[in-house]
């Protein structure tokens, strides 16, 4: 039993990173484009997951539409779920134009591009 405690279920030394993301033979330097990368694909992702669920909620509504076979609530349930998934995509959509709007009133231009914005902030 004692001898279970020493296995070794890893190797220590040859430990990296996952992905294209990970830190394997870059500088540490290097941490604030990895960031900006890491956030970039996360609001591209988020985006796409927004549109995707708004195609969702546009067929769901048409097919209670179409099956709602006169019955005025189910016809304004479908109505609502139609107009609720419009609405969240266009807050979505503004929301990123708004973010880039603010970036260039505050004369950091496109803050979304975050390696740019900390080359003009200076951080890193």
């Amino acid at each position: 039993m004692n001898n279970l405690a020493q296995i070794r279920f890893y190797d220590n030394t040859n430990y990296s990173g996952f992905g294209p993301l990970g830190l394997e033979g870059k500088a540490p330097t290097e941490a604030p484009s990895i960031f900006a990368t890491v956030i970039s694909l996360t609001i591209g992702i988020l985006t796409l997951v927004a549109i995707i669920w708004f195609v969702f909620t546009l067929i769901t509504g048409a097919i209670g539409i179409i099956t709602s076979g006169g019955d005025k609530s189910s016809l304004e349930s479908s109505k609502k779920k139609i107009s609720s998934g419009l609405i969240g995509l266009v807050v979505t959509i503004f929301s990123v134009m708004i973010i880039r709007l603010f970036g260039s009133f505050i004369g950091l231009g496109d803050i979304l591009l975050f390696g740019d914005l900390f080359a003009k902030l200076a951080i890193f």
